[in-house]
């Protein structure tokens, strides 16, 4: 039950942080939808792709669509409550990603993939998605900004493996991991934490 709601709560928070990016491209509703509904789904359609699941249940599931759809409207029409587009837009990134990063490795746990495959499946359904609507609207992906953003789903799911093996209970693990990717990321942003790059 709590891995479900933690689906639809990272679903919720991706679709919003595409639908602000949409709006901040000055999309219009339909467009602002579809880098919605495509960001808070993206994340679950590749996990799905990479365990085998056929149909993928990111799109067979009408809750995850419908609730990406529901969000990306009330962005759309709410937008101006926003102060500051681009901070709403770091904080729903950082929660969905937190969060997908927990429970996607969980879902690869329930759905017997070893315990690496698990972690690189839970980084990946966190970071999935918004790949996917950085590619939309034409941004440089934040995965490959200089700024933690792999790295603390990787520690996400790591904890949530970490904590199966060790047979702590899954509830436990789905929330540490998902507070520690989530704290990992915005502690990252506060006291800019960077990784090094090549001296030109």
């Amino acid at each position: 039950m709590l891995l479900q709601v933690l689906n639809l709560i990272g679903v919720a928070a991706f679709a919003a942080s595409g639908a602000l990016i949409g709006v901040r491209r000055e999309l219009d509703v339909f467009g602002v939808c579809v880098v919605g509904v495509t960001t808070g789904i993206g994340g679950g359609l590749i996990r799905d792709v990479l365990l085998g699941i056929h149909p993928p249940m990111s799109m067979e599931r009408w809750p995850n669509v419908a609730v990406s759809a529901a969000v990306s409207l009330i962005v759309f029409v709410a937008h101006t409550a926003f102060s500051k587009l681009w901070g709403g837009v770091v904080l729903f990134d950082a929660f969905g990603m937190g969060l997908f990063a927990a429970s996607g490795a969980g879902f690869a746990i329930q759905h017997d993939a070893a315990g690496l495959a698990a972690v690189m499946i839970g980084a990946t359904t966190a970071i999935g998605g918004g790949v996917v609507r950085d590619v939309l609207v034409n941004e440089v992906p934040l995965l490959l900004h200089r700024d933690l953003y792999a790295l603390p789903a990787l520690l996400g799911a790591l904890l949530v493996v970490s904590f199966s093996d060790l047979d702590i209970s899954y509830n436990v693990a789905l929330v540490v991991g998902t507070i520690a990717a989530t704290g990992l990321r915005l502690v990252a942003l506060w006291q800019r934490w960077n990784l090094p790059k090549t001296r030109a």
